[in-house]
């Protein structure tokens, strides 16, 4: 969601900034700003797949636990 937020904001901007026909160093502002927002994006989302990977495995680690818990003879 964020992403697509982000992504429309930087839509705005750019056809903001395409009406008032920028100079050609503006323009190259705006992409080298994308290039940095578009590696951003892609650290974003491989730290989210860590975070996941990370979360899948602690719940492994909790299920686990359970079973062997459970074998105590509470």
């Amino acid at each position: 969601m964020k992403k697509l937020t982000l992504l429309g904001g930087l839509v705005l901007l750019a056809s903001s900034i395409g009406a008032q026909s920028p100079a050609a160093g503006d323009q190259q502002q705006v992409a080298a700003m994308m290039k940095e927002v578009q590696a951003q994006q892609i650290q974003i989302a491989d730290n989210q797949a860590k975070i996941e990977a990370r979360l899948a495995t602690l719940g492994e680690a909790i299920r686990v636990a359970r079973i062997y818990g459970s074998r105590g003879g509470r």
